[in-house]
This record gives C-alpha cells, structure tokens and sequence, in this order.
C-alpha cells in the first residue's frame, strides 16, 4: 500500500473513532428533541406594550424571564431551556413536563399580592351593590362564600413585595390546605405598622385581582407571619404558594405557541423513526449494490460512514457547545433518511461516470481518475445549492425544524467527505492491490434517443393545469388551507383503550357547544383521534371525554397550540425562507455556471415545483404547514440538483459538439443523463417512501410532500428548465 493511501485509510480511521468518540455515552450526546422524550415547548409574550418607557418593556422582559426560571426551579423539572426571543417573547422549553394544567398555571399566574382595608360600612356596601360605588373604592368578590360581594379601598395599604417565604399547611380544622406566609424584616414591619394601626379591622388578601378571604385584624401582628386561606385544593395551594416566593411577574404573559407532547407519542415516534431509518437504509443499500456491484458495496460503507458522522457531528457539538441545545427530533430522523437518500446522488452521478470512461476504453485506474474528476464540479454544487436551502430552513425555522435543518447540512457536508474521498480511497486501494481488475454493474436504463424537447408546450399545459387547479381549491379553502401553524387555532391528539368513531366525538362535541371542530381518525390506528378548533378547547374536550366516556379511558398524545399572530409571523417568515432560498440558488447557479439564463430557468422551474406541489397537498385534502414547508425548500435543492447535473453535462457537450443548436445540445445531454437522473430519483424516493409508510402520522404529510416533490422535480428538470433554458438563450449555435 502506497504512503497516499495509508494517509487516507489514517484520515478515514480518525474521522471513525473521532465520531464514536463523541457518541459516548449517547445518552449524554445525544439530546433528544422534545418530540421525541415529551415535554411542553412555549412561546410566551409578556404584554409589556402599554408601559411607558422603553426601559420599563426591557425590564418588564427581564423580570419576567427571572420569575420564570425561580418557578421552574421551584419545580425541579431539569433540562429546561428559557431562552429570549425578539422584543418580548420568551422561548421556554419543559421536558418531560405533560401535565399541561399545572404548567399553564404556573406560568400564567401573575401572582400580585395585595392588602386592601375593607369598607364595613353595610350602606356603603349597598349602595355599591346598586351601581353608586363611593369613590376611592371598589367593588369586589370574594373567592369564597360563593363569590359573596365585598367593598374594599383601591389605595393599596401593602404589596406582597416583602414576602420571603410561602409555603402550604393545612388548616386547623384538618381539612383544607392554606398557605403560610412569612416577611422579610422589611416587610415584617410594614405588616406591623398596618395591622397596628387598623385593629379589629378587615384586611382583604387579593391575589391578582381576586378577594382570597378578608379576615378581621384581632391584634398588631409583628412576627412577620401571616396565612391565607380560600377553599384551596392542595395542587392549587403548592402552585399559588411556590408563585408567592419567587415572586409577581410584572405583567401578564400569553401562549402564543404551545406544542405539548405526551411521553407515549415521543415512545412511538422514535420506534417509527428508527424503523423508517432502518427500513429505508436497508432498501438503499440493496438497490446500490444491486446495481452497482463492487461500486455499490463501497458507496454503502460510505453511507454507514456518513450516518455515523451525522451522529458523531451532532454529539461534538454538544461537547464543544454544551448550552447549544443541539438536538434530534423527528424532522431530525427524517432529515438523516433524507440525506442518506440525498448522498446516494453523488455515488450514482460518480459511478455513472466511471462507467461511461470504462465504456469509451479507458483502463480501469485512469476511468476511476476521470470519473472523480468529471462528476466533482456538479457534486460540489448540489450539496452547495441544497446547503442554501438547510441555511434558510435554519433561520426561519423554529423548534423541530432547526433540528432538521441541522441534521440536513451536517449530512450533505459529511456526504462530500464519505462520497469523495472515502469511496475513492477505496476505489484506489482494491485497484493498486489488483483485487479487481474491472468494475461490472448492471444496467437498467440504456441511453436513450429521445427528443424531449419537442414535448415541452404539452408538459406546459399539464402542469398549468394543476398549478390552476391547485389555485381554485385554495380560493375555495381560504384559511382552511392552512394548517395550525400558518392559521392559528389548536389540535389534540387523544389514544383511547378502544377504537371509536368520530361521529361520537363529534356529537359529545356538539353537546359541549364546542363548534367549528374538525374530527379526523385513522383506518390503521382506530382507537386515534385528532381534534383540531379554531380556540383553545383543550380542556373542554378533556372534561367531556372523561365525564362522558368513563368505560373508554384515554391518553393525551399532544396539544399544539399556535396563537393568530404567531401563525401570520410563521407565515410570513416561511414565504421569506422560500424567497430566499430561491434568490441564493439563482445567484450561486448564475455566478459558478456564469450564464444566469440557466439561473433564472433554474428557479423558476423551482418555483413552478412548489406550486405543482402545493396544488397537490391541497387537492389531496391536506393542509399547508410549517413540515410541509421544511419538504418543499428540501426539494428545491433536490430539483437544483438534476438541473445542475444535465447543465454540467451541457457545458462539457459544447466543445464536443461545437456548431451545433442548442436543442440538439441539450437533448443529448438529457439523454446522456436520463438513467442517472431515474436511478437517482428512484433511489430517493426509497427513503421518503420509507418515511411515508413507517414514519408514523406526524411525519406523514411530509413524506408524502417529499415523494411527489422528487417525481415532479425530475419532471421540471427535464421538461421545464431545459425549454425555459432554450428560450432565454436563443437556439443559436454554440
């Protein structure tokens, strides 16, 4: 073995253990996404516009942000990630947190605590009760008696600005909790000062605008001490007491975002990703080595390879950047599967092209040699063009998508290494030790003689046929064409012990008065069902099921929860990140081929992609969301892809075929590379098929976004970009 290769084989070697390296052990390295381990992920706002100064919103964020993290500490949930986002979101992410109630409490709750005097005037009360509220007082209920009125004072007589401790006792009557509070010295003294000077006075304790009890100060109490009681139950009382001690939040805050995964749904969403990943890995490798053989088998080792750095890169980031929150979430899954059926591309374009040095009578050493050499240019420039589109994905992506972007650029850059320089490094090796003396494969898809050019007016009308129809339907949809995450509203995932129809749901629904509900079950899983409203039902439904159908328990899988602004913002941002995907190929594409003609055909091609693909969703019955998006920038850089192959097979057939018109250019390079451009999409195909049937329901659309995407896509190579080509250029003669 030369020096060269040892070189390579100790540069393969490191890379190999530098990844286990950084995998060990995986469940420190590895972090799944809350999609997969089950948790709450928020986005919260703090309502901070009508404060009066820009100092005041910046501090309103900040206190905010501290409370929050004092009440999750309090909680003892670890792992939490609370993150600031833009002017005045905040980011909270809870993992393993399910119970959805208590955690929405929890952080809901202002918790402003307030000592008013009470007015015992029983004229004043009722003529408070008449609507003649004296002035300087205000009329009140209190949380017990029934909600019986109270006037007090509006002067605040002391904040719960002094309270050090709070904590849940149980009341002497041995029944009901209460909560014990306990003072700083500073506020030990105001409670001392006040109820010194208002004995045998009534002191209402309201805690965010609601009377908890209004007890008659006896005597001065200087110790510091005092206790509030109002019917609690003891959940309640721990939550309300462990909000007391960390403090009032200074404005109110909303959910704009919530995205709440049951642990039994992340249990069934890694079984499926895993499955999917394993059954589509399996099927890829077959067919590779199938058809290529010897070329087959290298190209997989360089795909176990490349799966291996995905995981390896995942976990050094960790490692160098442990607050990063690098995480695997389902997209995550779905984005290795992608790339594996991605970096089959450059193994087929690579040993494609060795095939045909062979065929022209090249020994086997020099046909491997110009076959890298030849294949390098468009491989480079797919992964780069497809890398556009992950960035975008990245910046304009949130929660799971991130993860799928980053999985998606760690594979195309770990494909370069493992479809370059590790299939060649073995290429050389099993050639210098003359362990073969010729690479067979087999060959399903001869050249072809075919002029696809002079079909391209009857593609046109295809294809403008389903863009319009596509349109019609989304006129007659509207807003319903939207999933949650663009439109707003809610969707909740129920499990129950027995299958059960939705006509039932949709009746218990009817009797609840919750309307506009969308019910839709599953002929491979009859015991799920998914309801999706316009509001916040979540516990409605949750209170109807449970009352109405006892003898049929259930789990709750997920609730996602997207608020109307937050979906018009996700909507904006993901047109952005398609705009800009668009405009960053046309400016690569123009620049490296320095023809921007063949850009622009390029992206508009693209462009009529993803209007042929969401024409398809919407007449499939399928909404537009933020995973439907993820597939369709996925499939602009696949589409840029099989573009870039046939123009890089142009650009070396114009010397060759010097004086010639451009059609007949270009239609020989179509047919040069037609069963590279069938094998490829084939291949791809494999593994988003995998994703459809085995990926589970979450990943469902996607897959199916993905596999109609890469059909059409080879379609638009072909037929749309190479006229629109030849209609920018002009058929002169090259």
């Amino acid at each position: 073995m030369s020096a060269e290769l040892r070189k390579r084989f100790f540069i393969i070697l490191a890379v190999i253990i530098g990844c286990i390296a950084s995998l060990i052990p995986i469940n420190k390295r590895i972090n799944l996404g809350l999609d997969l381990k089950g948790g709450m992920h928020l986005i919260l706002r703090v309502q901070n516009d009508n404060l009066p100064t820009a100092q005041a919103r910046e501090d309103a964020v900040l206190k905010s942000m501290e409370v929050l993290r004092n009440r999750i500490d309090g909680l003892g949930v670890g792992e939490t990630l609370l993150q600031r986002q833009g002017d005045n979101q905040i980011l909270l992410q809870l993992p393993g947190v399910t119970d959805r109630e208590k955690a929405l409490a929890m952080i809901g709750r202002v918790a402003r605590l307030e000592f008013h005097l009470v007015d015992a005037d029983d004229s004043h009360l009722k003529d408070a009760l008449a609507g003649k509220v004296p002035d300087g007082e205000e009329l009140m209920v209190m949380k017990k008696e029934d909600g019986a009125p109270i006037l007090v004072y509006k002067d605040v007589a002391m904040t719960g600005e002094g309270i050090k401790d709070a904590h849940v006792d149980i009341s002497q009557t041995g029944m009901e909790p209460k909560i014990t509070m306990s003072f700083n010295d500073k506020g030990t003294k105001e409670f001392g000062d006040l109820t010194t000077a208002h004995v045998n006075e009534r002191l209402a304790i309201v805690l965010d605008n609601e009377v908890l009890s209004a007890p008659n100060i006896r005597e001065p109490i200087l110790t510091g001490d005092a206790e509030i009681t109002g019917d609690f139950k003891f959940e309640e009382a721990s939550l309300l007491a462990l909000s007391l001690r960390t403090g009032a939040l200074p404005v109110p805050m909303t959910v704009e975002e919530e995205r709440t995964i049951g642990p039994l749904l992340g249990k069934d969403s890694i079984e499926a990703g895993v499955k999917a990943t394993i059954l589509g890995g399996v099927a890829i490798v077959v067919c590779m080595c199938l058809y290529y053989l010897i070329g087959g088998l290298i190209a997989s080792v360089a795909l176990t390879i490349n799966l291996l750095m995905i995981m390896g890169s995942m976990g050094l980031l960790n490692i160098l950047m442990p607050d990063s929150q690098i995480t695997l979430t389902l997209p995550g899954i779905a984005g290795i599967i992608l790339t594996l059926g991605m970096a089959v591309d450059a193994n087929v374009l690579i040993n494609e092209r060795i095939r045909e040095e062979i065929e022209n009578g090249r020994p086997l050493s020099a046909s491997v040699t110009t076959g890298y050499a030849r294949a390098w240019s468009a491989v480079l420039d797919s992964h780069v063009t497809s890398l556009i589109a992950a960035f975008f994905l990245f910046q304009f992506g949130s929660g799971p998508i991130k993860g799928f972007a980053i999985t998606l650029s760690t594979g195309l850059i770990a494909s370069l290494f493992s479809s370059i320089y590790v299939t060649r490094t073995f290429f050389n090796w099993l050639i210098s030790e003359r362990m073969i003396k010729a690479l067979p494969m087999m060959q399903w898809f001869k050249k072809p003689n075919f002029n696809f050019l002079n079909k391209k007016y009857i593609c046109f009308a295809i294809s403008g046929s389903i863009i319009i129809a596509g349109a019609i339907d989304f006129m007659h949809k509207k807003e319903s064409a939207f999933g949650i995450d663009f439109a707003g509203g809610q969707i909740q995932e129920y499990k129950f012990d027995q299958p059960i129809a939705a006509d039932q749901i949709r009746g218990l629904l009817k009797q609840g008065k919750i309307e506009n509900a969308v019910i839709q079950t599953f002929p491979n899983a009859p015991d799920n069902v998914i309801v999706r409203t316009p509001q916040d039902t979540s516990f409605q439904v949750a209170a109807l099921l449970k009352a109405q159908m006892p003898d049929n328990p259930y789990q709750v899988l997920r609730v996602e929860k997207v608020g109307p602004v937050v979906g018009q913002a996700l909507r904006i941002k993901a047109l952005w990140a398609i705009v800009l995907a668009l405009g960053g190929m046309l400016i690569y594409i123009g620049i490296r081929f320095k023809h921007f003609t063949f850009g622009a055909a390029t992206v508009i091609a693209i462009f009529h992609d993803v209007l042929i693909t969401l024409s398809l969703i919407l007449l499939a019955g399928r909404q537009i969301d933020l995973l439907v998006v993820t597939a369709i920038l996925t499939i602009t850089g696949y589409s840029t892809n099989d573009a870039i192959i046939i123009y890089d097979r142009v650009r070396e057939n114009v010397p060759k075929m010097r004086g010639r018109p451009l059609d007949e250019v270009i239609n020989e390079s179509i047919n040069q590379t037609w069963g590279r451009t069938v094998l490829t999409t084939f291949m791809t195909t494999l593994s988003a098929l995998a994703l459809y049937l085995f990926g589970g329901e979450v990943l469902n659309t996607f897959a199916f976004v993905l596999i109609r995407g890469f059909l059409f896509g080879t379609y638009s190579t072909v037929w749309i970009v190479s006229p629109l080509f030849l209609w920018f250029q002009g058929n002169k003669k090259w």
